[in-house]
Order: structure tokens, then C-alpha cells, then sequence
């Protein structure tokens, strides 16, 4: 079995992780500025409640514990950020990922997982699917942020044998948690949601559980094998009339109107850099088309919105 650290270790992503490590016993040492429900439960799992930015307890940790893996979750908006990341918040994640890309190899460290976001890519325009090849458009101080932490990341690890993998992760969500899936068909403004036309165009999220999912197959698979970048999202696209039945079968949602594609929004190019929530419904149709092909050659992503209970 394996030591994995976990940070950002009361983040959503990590309690879902967290339980599906210890079920395969792992040994799981987590980090996180908030306690959680697994503290006292499983002699497996060891907590430190620290700030991310507390340098001297996580190199601690990486020194003393002999740590296989590292699942870099902190630094996500669902764990330690708000939905407005503001200079603050990039200059408190360049200078963790500064420090702890820096311990894990000097630690021996074998694997270092990485949540980075879809968000880098930003606005694309055509047909063809967005791969991890696809050039980075992000305009956001979110999009910024991540991709920051991956390059600080690859520069980092051509040093040592620490092996890099990096989530590119779609907006989540589970049974639970569909804020990121409302986004898309819930008019702030108007307090309704709608859908264009008869609501057949659709957008890729992920499961929390093809998160994890993968997270275990980089973690039980050969050391090094699974180096780069991965696009980890739900195999096909989600349409927004499932999202609004899907709503209405949990009675999270009431009215829905049908409103055409041509009709004017109000938006905010400001807010939209700062505040990783706002969507702009004039970029409906853009792609939103993620590729998980190289993704799926490690975990079968199996899991979609009709089968998430």
C-alpha cells in the first residue's frame, strides 16, 4: 500500500479521495486549514490542520513520513479559495507551489498529482475536440493561477525522479453539488432558469468520482508511467435540457423559460476575470468539447450525471 498526502484535505474532491484511499488501505497524511469528519476515524489517516503556506509543517511531513504521493488539492476554489481569486490568491499559490514541488523531490517523492483546471484553455472556437495540445486561452485570474502551477511544476521536476501528472479537471459535481451544472441554465438576474431553444447543446463536466477514479489508477499503476497532462472529464458532453430535468427530478429548480440564442445579455468582462462562478450565456456555444481519450487509457471514467447517485 501506498503513503499518499493529500492537501487541501477538507475540499470536496479530497473527502471523496479520502475515503476511497483508506477503503483501499492507504496511508493517507492530510492537510488543511479546516478539520473534517475523518480526524480519530482510521488509524490510517493522519491530519494536520495547517495552512497551506505553513512551509516548515508540510516539508516536515514530506521529510518525516516517506510519502509515495503527493495529490496536490489545495489552491482549488471547491478547498481553500473563494469565487473571487484576487492577486492575493495568486501570490499565496505560486509561493506554495514554490515550496512544496521543491520538498517533494527533494523527499523521494514518486508521484506528485496536480488539480489543475479546463479552465486554461479558455474560449475555444471550432469542432474539434479540446485536447492537451490544444494552446492555452485562458483569461481569468483562475485560468492564470493554474496554469502557473503547472509550469512551475514541469520546471521543477526535470530535476530529480518525481514523476509530474497534471488533472486538467472540467467543473464538478456530484448527486449533491450541482452549483457548476446550474451555472450554465440559471439567470442570476432573473432569478429563472432557461434553456436555448429546446436545450440540445451541451457542455463537459466531471464526476468528483472519475476524479478519484483516476487519482487511484496514477496511484496503483507503475511508477513514471503516466508522466503529462490529462484531461480528466466525463466522457460525453452533458446538455443542458438533462441538467434542467435533472433539477427538476431533485426539485432544486422551478420555472424554466425558452429563450433565444440572439437575445442580448448583460455581462462583465471585469467580474469574469475575478469571480471563477460567472458564465457568460453569450458563450454557450463555444466548445466545450473536452477530451479524455488519453485520460482513458489509465481509468474508464464510467461515471456520468444519469448513473451519479
Amino acid at each position: 500500500m501506498s503513503s499518499v498526502l493529500v492537501t487541501g484535505a477538507s475540499g470536496m474532491m479530497a473527502m471523496y479521495l479520502t475515503s476511497a484511499l483508506l477503503k483501499k488501505k492507504h496511508k493517507v497524511f492530510a492537510v488543511d486549514s479546516k478539520s473534517n469528519e475523518f480526524i480519530g476515524t482510521d488509524p490510517n489517516y493522519t491530519f494536520t490542520q495547517c495552512e497551506i503556506t505553513d512551509k516548515d509543517t508540510i516539508v516536515d511531513i514530506l521529510k518525516g513520513n516517506q510519502i509515495d504521493c503527493v495529490v496536490h488539492l489545495a489552491n482549488t476554489v471547491d478547498n481553500d479559495l473563494d469565487q473571487y481569486i484576487t492577486d492575493i490568491e495568486l501570490k499565496r499559490a505560486k509561493a506554495t507551489d514554490k515550496f512544496i514541488y521543491a520538498a517533494a523531490r527533494d523527499a523521494g517523492v514518486k508521484d506528485f498529482i496536480l488539480a489543475s483546471s479546463t479552465v486554461v484553455y479558455g474560449l475555444q472556437k471550432g469542432r474539434e475536440p479540446i485536447r492537451e495540445t490544444t494552446s492555452e486561452k485562458g483569461n481569468s485570474n483562475y485560468s492564470d493561477l493554474k496554469l502557473l502551477s503547472e509550469k512551475l511544476m514541469q520546471k521543477e521536476f526535470k530535476k530529480g525522479d518525481t514523476t509530474p501528472v497534471i488533472m486538467r479537471i472540467a467543473p464538478v459535481y456530484t448527486s449533491e453539488y450541482t452549483q457548476n451544472l446550474v451555472d450554465r441554465v440559471y439567470d442570476p438576474k432573473d432569478d429563472v432558469a432557461f434553456i436555448f431553444n429546446e436545450g440540445d447543446y451541451g457542455f463537459k463536466f466531471c464526476c468528483v468520482f472519475n476524479v478519484v477514479d483516476f487519482i487511484n489508477a496514477i496511484i496503483a499503476g507503475p511508477q513514471g508511467r503516466y508522466e503529462g497532462i490529462y484531461n480528466i472529464c466525463d466522457t460525453r458532453l452533458t446538455t443542458a435540457k438533462e441538467i434542467v430535468d435533472y433539477e427538476r427530478e431533485h426539485r432544486r429548480i422551478g420555472a424554466v423559460v425558452q429563450r433565444s440564442p440572439n437575445m442580448g445579455f448583460t455581462i462583465s468582462k471585469g467580474k469574469a476575470k475575478t469571480d471563477y462562478r460567472y458564465f457568460d450565456p453569450g458563450n454557450t456555444f463555444m466548445n466545450w468539447n473536452y477530451d479524455n481519450t488519453k485520460a482513458q487509457r489509465i481509468s474508464p471514467f464510467r461515471w456520468n450525471l444519469s448513473n451519479t447517485k
